[in-house]
Formats: structure tokens, sequence, C-alpha cells
């Protein structure tokens, strides 16, 4: 069960800071929607496939936030910047 909320709600919670981390790409901002938009799928589809591939849930929820960390100041950075 958790491996599924993990695959769910992290995933989409990765997926949501990579397209708004995107923003903070050196490019123009209709092609950094874009491209995170795009990113933001891929990055779905690999977190489901890195939750169920994870030895533990825990190891797959440790990874999901490991990966959430760089995304997450990334973010940060956009909506400071936007503020």
């Amino acid at each position: 069960m958790s491996r599924i909320a993990a695959a769910l709600f992290g995933g989409y919670a990765l997926a949501a800071l990579t397209s708004v981390a995107a923003l903070a790409l050196p490019m123009g901002t209709v092609e950094a929607v874009l491209t995170g938009m795009q990113a933001s799928f891929v990055v779905y589809a690999v977190a489901a496939i890195w939750v169920f591939a994870a030895k533990s849930a825990g190891r797959a929820w440790l990874g999901l936030a490991v990966a959430a960390v760089p995304l997450l100041a990334a973010a940060c950075w956009v909506w400071r910047a936007a503020a």
C-alpha cells in the first residue's frame, strides 16, 4: 500500500516540482513551461517505475525525497523570483 501511495502522490509531487523548476531554466517562459510539462510526464513515469523497482517501500520514499530536494530548491527560487 505504501508503494502505491508513493507512486501516486510522490510521483505526482515530483512531477509538479519538475514542472515548476523548469521555469528556472535559462530560456523563454513559454519554452520553459512546455519543457516542464513534457519533462513532468517522464518524471512521473520514472518515479512510478522507481517506486516498484526499489527493494523496500522505505527506499522508494527515500529515493523520491532525494530527487525532490534539488527540484524543491529550484522551485523555491522560481517562486521567490516571481513574488
